[in-house]
């Protein structure tokens, strides 16, 4: 269900040309054409009041590939021929902006499609200038960013340029190390008032230093790690293996994926970002921690966007006796996270027209490792996520 706002609503993806975003462009055009339905947008039913339309969505974003999108969206394999030509013929007129990378940070990934900057400041200055030019240009009441760039490696966080703003914006005129491409944009998108989500598992938003700066400029901010596939069903069976006293004696899981993603995780640093995301979810929500709780991702690519999980949970019940769940989820990637993202965007909207700023805890039911915004930890649980939103949105 959509309620009419008269407004329209730029959406700034980095990584434009990845396939969630391919996918995300491609989905909403074709609602605006008329040949795709609302299946998979979680909120499609809500009938929330101020917040924007899926019509009302426009995009733009930076990657380092400068092909365009049509072209991007056929070598992911998530779009058929048939879509491009049937409502998503848009994307084949779509060029990403020039884009900030790193190979010290994301080791996997390149491209010749960069922003020429001599330092820090200057490419913060350019995306900034990208952000005004897109707002203008599009014609939008209002700009969200959303981070669906490669998985980084974990930075220092006990870097001083980390944990305070003064410091962050020394560090951004010196080039200070520790500062990565996905901190630039979120930076760059806060001090100029434009909601930002970080749907990644790289380090962003949330670090101390630009926490602060989103709570003290009123920004709204949301991440991280967009929860799709097999965390996702860790969040709605622990709770329920909880409340039937069934003890978790160790939980195996292990991923093959073939895609962009899975190219950036197959560098050892990216991947330790990632499972830094996925391995608190289990001990947070049954209350005692599973010591063999193992992840294993492994890059296959005859997979492509076809993600395959396998879970084997080991439970011991009355009587001590033992017992073995198996789950083999066949997924496609940017099929489960592309709705996930434009619902994100429309929150992070409908947070700034609200005057809501700061972390936005109420999206936690779409992240792996929700940010939180008073220290205390964060809310795993599926269906008490699911609670936090509606009772935000004012639904049930």
């Amino acid at each position: 269900m959509s309620m009419q706002t008269g407004r329209r609503v730029g959406v700034a993806f980095v990584g434009m040309g990845g396939a969630v975003a391919t996918t995300a462009i491609a989905g909403i055009e074709m609602i605006k054409s008329g040949s795709n339905r609302l299946d998979g947008l979680p909120l499609a039913g809500k009938a929330v009041a101020g917040m924007v339309g899926y019509k009302d969505l426009v995009f733009g974003g930076w990657d380092l590939n400068g092909d365009d999108l049509g072209a991007a969206a056929s070598t992911h394999g998530v779009l058929t021929k048939q879509d491009l030509e049937n409502g998503a013929q848009v994307l084949n007129t779509m060029r990403p902006w020039p884009a900030v990378g790193s190979a010290k940070f994301c080791k996997n990934i390149d491209g010749q499609n960069r922003i020429v900057a001599k330092d820090h400041r200057e490419a913060v200055t350019a995306i900034a200038e990208d952000l005004r030019r897109f707002r203008k240009e599009a014609g939008v009441d209002e700009v969200v960013v959303v981070n669906l760039a490669s998985t980084e490696r974990w930075p220092d966080l006990t870097a001083p340029s980390l944990n305070s703003r003064a410091a962050f914006e020394r560090g951004l005129d010196e080039s200070d190390e520790a500062i990565s491409p996905a901190m630039l944009y979120a930076y760059a998108a806060i001090k100029n008032g434009i909601p930002y989500a970080n749907f990644t598992p790289s380090v962003a938003a949330d670090v101390p230093a630009l926490i602060d700066l989103a709570r003290e400029l009123n920004v709204p901010v949301a991440g991280k790690d967009g929860k799709t596939g097999q965390t996702m069903m860790k969040t709605v069976l622990a709770p329920a293996l909880k409340a039937r006293a069934l003890h978790v004696d160790g939980w195996f899981s292990t991923n093959i994926l073939g895609n962009r993603d899975g190219l950036a995780l197959n560098d050892p640093s990216s991947l330790q970002s990632k499972l830094n995301t996925k391995g608190t979810v289990l001990d947070s929500i049954l209350g005692y921690p599973v010591e063999d709780h193992l992840v294993h991702i492994h890059y296959y690519r005859p997979r492509g966007d076809d993600k395959e999980a396998w879970d084997n949970i080991d439970v011991t019940g009355f009587l001590g006796q033992k017992m073995q769940i198996k789950i083999n989820f066949l997924c496609k990637d940017s099929i489960l996270a592309a709705p996930l993202v434009i619902e994100i965007a429309r929150v992070l909207d409908l947070a700034k027209k609200r005057g809501d700023g700061g972390v936005q805890e109420q999206l936690s039911l779409f992240f792996k490792a929700p940010m939180v915004r008073n220290g205390h930890g964060p809310e795993h649980a599926f269906g008490v996520q699911e609670r936090m939103l509606a009772d935000w949105l004012g639904v049930h």
